[in-house]
Parts: structure tokens; sequence; C-alpha cells
């Protein structure tokens, strides 16, 4: 499914798309992670932004 740009808020934000150009390359930039190892941490522990960060260590 394609993601609703005109939908934006807590949600959105709180949120790791790394289908999405965009999103991967802010998320990357973001945590100072390649693209590679951001895609390894979404499947590790799921989308939700703040699980990332927590297992990239950020």
């Amino acid at each position: 499914m394609a993601d609703d740009k005109t939908k934006t808020g807590a949600a959105d934000r709180d949120r790791v798309n790394v289908n999405e150009d965009y999103e991967l390359q802010y998320w990357t930039k973001a945590l100072g992670v390649s693209a590679d190892e951001l895609r390894a941490a979404v499947k590790a522990v799921g989308p939700t932004a703040a699980a990332v960060r927590e297992h990239l260590g950020k």
C-alpha cells in the first residue's frame, strides 16, 4: 500500500518505512546508519522508530 502523504502526525513520525525512498534517506541520515543496516534493524524489531533506535543503540 502506498504511503498517504496527506495523513501525517505522530503515528507517521513514529514508524520507519524502508519502502519509501524519501523515508529511507531521512532515517539513514537521522540515525547515521546505512540503508542495509536500517532495513536489518526494521526486520529484526519492526517499524517503530523507538524500537529501531534501541536496537541500533541510538
